[in-house]
């Protein structure tokens, strides 16, 4: 198992401060990703992914922050910062109740990073080490009201705010945005075995942490090398649900 990449970052801050010291997780880690509720995770998991309102947990927490869609119900930000249409809010056509945020000009970006930049800052307080930013992707789901570089400017923006708070960033999916020097430590991705993707992340970054949710898919993840991989049902439940899947690639 390698050892935790240690990343000195400049440029956050104010100008002359130190370079801030943030830690990756471990290349090839064991990881759990816990979204449907934190539990204790199995023999050899040294990475564990919750959600930002959970607690961090042992071994290296890495903190779940929905960063360009709304969680269901949520009511945290604005109503001119939500992405709208004709009037109308623009959903996520998968997530019911997810709706896309307005990255669309540098006003909105700035304001959002300040509501967000909040949650990165929570998560740095609340002993998490790393941040995984969730839904980079959404511009491909915003029937055209946002385009690629939209979402690399928020995350230019999300990114620098959590390496001030000593904060590791995780890129979230988005293949295409891959390795464009957005500032990112490492990737956590999901499917990227059933969309033969892994080897775009894996070539842009030591470590990626990847999450399947069909056997094929697990599969053909297993064999990539370099890659962590973690087979779960897709409302990622708890031990004990019917649903519950957790699975690990076999051993080499």
């Amino acid at each position: 198992m390698a050892t935790s990449l240690v990343l000195l970052l400049a440029g956050c801050g104010e100008a002359g401060a130190p370079a801030a010291q943030v830690t990756a997780p471990a290349t090839g880690a064991r990881f759990d990703y816990q979204l449907g509720g934190a539990h204790p995770p199995a023999d050899g998991v040294q990475v564990v992914v919750r959600d930002r309102t959970a607690e961090p947990g042992d071994g290296y927490p890495v903190c779940y922050v929905n960063a360009f869609q709304t969680q269901p119900g949520a009511t945290e930000l604005p109503a001119d910062l939500l992405l709208r249409d004709g009037g109308e809010l623009v959903e996520d056509p998968d997530w019911p109740g997810e709706h896309l945020l307005d990255v669309s000009t540098a006003d909105r970006r700035e304001r959002l990073a300040e509501r967000v930049g909040g949650w990165l800052t929570g998560c740095a307080a609340d002993g998490f080490a790393a941040v995984e930013l969730d839904n980079l992707d959404s511009w491909t789901r915003s029937g055209g009201l946002l385009d690629r570089a939209d979402a690399a400017a928020m995350a230019r923006l999300l990114v620098d705010r959590a390496h001030a708070a000593g904060l590791a960033v995780a890129q979230k999916n988005a293949p295409e945005l891959a390795g464009t020097g957005l500032g990112f430590d490492f990737a956590v991705v999901e499917d990227c075995g059933a969309y033969d993707e892994c080897t775009t992340f894996t070539d842009a970054y030591a470590v990626v942490l990847d999450v399947e949710y069909t056997d094929e898919g697990f599969a053909a993840a297993c064999g990539v090398a370099g890659l962590s991989v973690q087979r779960r049902d897709l409302a990622v439940s708890v031990p004990g649900d019917p649903a519950y899947v957790a699975e690990w690639c076999p051993a080499s």
